[in-house]
């Protein structure tokens, strides 16, 4: 948390503590074992989903930048989760599609690029387990989503929470934990 507060501005893209403590609670209760998440950043969102997973899982991780990934590492490696981690650089819409053969997901977390939420969403449903999680990051966008004149992120995140709102694969809930959390299970019937 030092090293990425250490960046200036740009830090407030780390999850704060409390949700972090929230993504270790999820991954816990339903004894995840293969995590993906779009948008590693300093890894600390990363790290909070690595100490929930059940022994032998792992967390793949997706960012198209490479920028912080030494915050990261150094961050997995002093808490002794690193072996836990597989980091992919690149634009996931591009990289996740090409292991999704090899992936069951039993949680997805996403906190990316706000205009590609919905076709992350539309690539990770088919790939989470039934009773698996899905969540989302930034869905109030700093109370954008109600505005009458959203910023692109802001309508984009708007569309995206109606797009969920509207699935009926999954049931979910938003959560006013710090900027709006998304939290979606994938229904446990065949599609």
């Amino acid at each position: 948390m030092e090293a990425t507060t250490a960046l200036g501005g740009v830090a407030e893209m780390q999850i704060p503590h409390e949700q972090s403590v929230l993504l270790t609670l999820l991954a816990q209760s339903i004894n995840a074992t293969t995590i993906v998440e779009i948008g590693t950043f300093t890894g600390y969102s990363t790290l909070a989903l690595a100490r929930g997973l059940a022994p032998g899982g792992v967390v793949h991780t997706f960012d198209i930048s490479e920028e912080w990934s030494a915050i990261a590492t150094r961050g997995w490696e002093d808490a002794g989760v690193r072996d836990r981690i597989r980091q992919h650089t690149g634009p996931a819409a591009q990289t996740l599609p090409a292991l999704a053969g090899d992936l069951v997901i039993d949680l997805a977390f996403v906190d990316a690029d706000k205009a590609g939420y919905v076709g992350y969403w539309e690539t990770l449903v088919p790939l989470v387990r039934p009773g698996g999680l899905i969540l989302a990051d930034n869905v109030l966008y700093a109370g954008e989503v109600v505005d009458d004149s959203p910023s692109a992120n802001g309508l984009a995140i708007r569309e995206f929470n109606a797009h969920v709102r509207a699935d009926d694969r999954v049931e979910s809930v938003l959560l006013t934990i710090a900027d709006g959390l998304t939290v979606a299970r994938k229904k446990d019937i065949a599609w």
